[in-house]
């Protein structure tokens, strides 16, 4: 079934446009299961059923999820997956940290790569990658303005700011980096993303990407900035909308949005 996997692989990335994390889920999924199911195209709802109980509740979800688009998109088999639901998990409130917690994390970071990580994640609203993997033609300093170019058929985003903080570390920093991109030395989705993690131990303060993504999220919102451009910030607008209503979500209007919010970390 080498050859099953392979060519599945194949329209996760060509047809389906999907993030490389994301193949990488379904490849993990999908080959558990054919090891457990050698030929997917006699499979049964009972053979989908079988391996999903032997996963005993962990992972079911993601499981279901990658074998909905093996058989029902890529096999063309959607009678084998039909009744099967992803698990309703129990919601509960996010909770982000305080400014005094992001500014007693930020102080312990060790070096001002992560410093500058730490602030770009923060005042963007981007996603992990969108900022880690960030090339110089992409950043224009004066304007403070992010203009990402790593989009998956799930993931897009617009333009987005930093503030004056984070011009003022990223500044520095720029002036000894070499090379196309920003962090990292090219693009490799293999790379290690544990950037905080000593801190994290250091302080007892659970900071990643992702939290000081909400924590930009929520700070808008409590700044006054509207949800829509939250969202935008966040790269959450459909491409349909940002067509519909480009003078909403220009440049300069997200801007003149971002800039009136006045987003503070250090202070």
């Amino acid at each position: 079934m080498d050859e099953v996997l392979r060519e599945y692989k194949k329209f996760l990335e060509i047809d389906l446009h999907r993030s490389f994390r994301t193949i990488q889920k379904h490849m993990r999924y999908i080959g558990r299961f054919l090891k457990q199911v050698k030929n997917p195209y006699v499979a049964t709802s009972s053979d989908v059923r079988s391996f999903l109980q032997s996963l005993e509740g962990n992972g079911v979800d993601g499981a279901i999820k990658a074998l909905r688009v093996f058989f029902r998109d890529f096999l063309n088999r959607e009678d084998v997956i039909r009744t099967f639901k992803v698990p309703q998990s129990n919601i509960k409130p996010k909770t982000v940290p305080a400014k005094e917690e992001l500014q007693k994390f930020f102080r312990a970071l060790p070096s001002l790569k992560q410093k500058v990580l730490f602030l770009l994640y923060a005042t963007t609203g981007l996603r992990r990658d969108e900022v880690y993997f960030l090339r110089k033609e992409n950043v224009d300093l004066e304007k403070r303005m992010i203009i990402p170019d790593r989009q998956t058929a799930t993931k897009r985003t617009w333009v987005t700011f930093f503030n004056e903080e984070a011009k003022q570390f990223l500044a520095e920093y720029l002036k000894n980096v070499k090379g196309e991109y920003l962090f990292a030395s090219k693009y490799n989705p293999n790379a290690n993303h544990k950037i905080f993690h000593r801190t994290v131990r250091k302080t007892g303060i659970r900071i990643t990407p992702q939290i000081l993504r909400e924590w930009f999220a929520n700070e808008m919102a409590r700044l006054g900035v509207p949800d829509r451009y939250v969202d935008a910030f966040c790269g959450r607008v459909p491409r349909s909308v940002l067509a519909r209503h480009y003078t909403d979500f220009s440049p300069e209007r997200l801007k003149e949005i971002y800039d009136k919010a006045n987003l503070k970390v250090l202070e």
